[in-house]
């Protein structure tokens, strides 16, 4: 009995899978399950021209493998190809240089030279203290805390 529904109401279950399959793809965005509903799109097709139900499982898992392996990487790259290279938010601090403003032993102030204000400290390892004045850049940020190096002096500048 469960092979003769699964012949005659086949379609619908891989209606269903494709339904199910491109709600996920509306939030996922990653063109994965967009695939996965080609290759289902595939059994449906399959099925429609009677072909059994191991045969329907065998193209729509082929045809979603081509899709997932030869679609969907240039599909990706086409996507991504407009998209705006500047860093922003943490990523954008990082290699910013900035100036030492006020000093403490363990936390100092770093006004950068986007204009913000940041509690700073040295990186790991690094002896010394920020005295007011010195030039850093930032070599991450943890938290709200900017980790900072020492500035490379140019040629001629005074201490």
């Amino acid at each position: 009995m469960s092979g003769e529904f699964l012949v005659q109401w086949g379609w619908v279950l891989w209606l269903a899978l494709i339904l199910i399959f491109v709600i996920i793809e509306v939030f996922t965005l990653d063109f994965t399950f967009l695939m996965l509903a080609g290759g289902s799109l595939g059994g449906l097709v399959a099925g429609f021209f009677q072909a059994p139900l191991w045969a329907q499982i065998v193209v729509a898992g082929i045809l979603a493998l081509l899709l997932l392996f030869v679609v969907r990487p240039p599909l990706l790259r086409a996507f991504r190809k407009g998209g705006d290279p500047t860093l922003s938010n943490v990523e954008a601090l990082v290699g910013l240089t900035g100036v030492v403003v006020t000093e403490n032993a363990s936390r100092s102030q770093v006004k950068l030279a986007n204009g913000e204000t940041w509690t700073a400290r040295l990186v790991d390892g690094l002896d010394g203290e920020l005295i007011e004045g010195d030039r850093v850049v930032v070599t991450a940020i943890e938290g709200a805390t900017a980790v900072v190096v020492p500035a490379p002096r140019k040629e001629g500048q005074i201490s």
